[in-house]
């Protein structure tokens, strides 16, 4: 996982699965990168293979800790699994899907 800090926003690459086996850790190592000043928190899922409801566990948490401070979280360019499992669990209607 790979983490750029910017002014107002935060960017995460390079994580291939969000499962019950780091989602803890993805969610704990996020959290401890996230500043006050940062108003969007971008995650890259263009290399995501597997996503499960702890996944999606970490994904809802993140949007807490981001709308507590007035941000936002965006996905950026979801594998189709993973844009699957979003709609189905309609998270699209909560976090912005962005493709570039």
């Amino acid at each position: 996982m790979e983490f750029e800090s910017s002014n107002e926003k935060i960017n995460i690459r390079g994580i291939t699965e969000l499962t019950a086996a780091n989602a803890g850790s993805v969610k704990d190592e996020v959290r401890s990168r996230i500043r006050p000043e940062h108003e969007v928190l971008d995650i890259d899922m263009s290399e995501v293979r597997i996503l499960d409801s702890s996944g999606l566990g970490t994904l809802i948490s993140l949007h807490k800790v981001m709308c507590q401070q007035n941000g936002l979280v965006r996905i950026l360019n979801p594998t189709p699994i993973v844009e699957q499992v979003l709609e189905l669990t309609r998270l699209h209607r909560l976090l912005e899907i962005t493709r570039q």
